[in-house]
């Protein structure tokens, strides 16, 4: 499992350029990736939302200029990432911990976590903490990297490894965070495991969604 003192210290000091090497990084898939995220969450139809692990705010500010009826709450555990995310007018954000959130039970219609469920240190506590907050009947939503399957594989596996970091310790300065990214990318469930995660955490209805041949997929559950 991922190291929070390292993840901290890693995102903290990208923080700046985050955005700029996400889209580099992704050839913008990122961005469609968002906006696939978005329609499923706008059927849901929530008064309410929290983007757990929102980092410099990429899918809160996305949700927001989509869906502005619904009050969207972004918070993360790096500070200088949230800062980011204020700049760029994310107004209503909280610093904790996304395994221990100070916020009341089922106070949420619906929780979303973009690329961040992977760094935490334990999957499970984290996704029973994300349950808590939802009211009943309330959706969540994870958007993460996945490795795909198949002839992709192999050579997306080199991308991920020798030549992703390199490019992004230009972007960057810190090419050793991207580094760790193509490990934790490795290590995370996809697909049906990620899914029996879900059911075992309390969630029911788990669905999984790959994204470009299954570089990413979306999760989605109730509870």
């Amino acid at each position: 499992m991922p190291d929070p003192t390292f993840v901290h210290s890693a995102f903290s000091s990208i923080a700046k350029r985050y955005v700029t090497a996400n889209h580099v990084l992704s050839l913008g898939a990122d961005v469609m990736w968002r906006e696939r995220a978005i329609k499923m969450i706008a059927e849901w139809q929530p008064s309410n939302l929290l983007d757990i692990a929102t980092g410099t705010g990429d899918l809160a500010l996305a949700i927001k200029k989509a869906l502005p009826e619904v009050e969207v709450l972004g918070t993360d555990f790096c500070r200088p990432m949230l800062d980011v995310a204020v700049k760029r007018g994310l107004t209503e954000v909280l610093e904790a911990d996304a395994m221990n959130l100070p916020l009341p039970d089922a106070s949420f219609d619906a929780a979303t976590v973009a690329f961040g469920l992977r760094n935490m240190a334990d999957y499970e506590k984290a996704l029973c903490e994300f349950r808590r907050i939802l009211r009943p009947g309330g959706h969540l939503l994870v958007l993460d990297f996945s490795m795909p399957e198949g002839m992709l594989a192999a050579p997306y596996r080199f991308y991920l490894h020798r030549i992703l970091p390199r490019i992004a310790g230009m972007l960057t300065g810190n090419s050793g965070a991207y580094d760790y990214l193509g490990e934790s990318i490795e290590q995370f469930p996809r697909g049906e495991e990620f899914c029996k995660l879900l059911t075992h955490c309390g969630y029911s209805a788990p669905t999984a969604v790959p994204l470009l041949c299954g570089i990413a997929s979306i999760y989605t559950a109730q509870k």
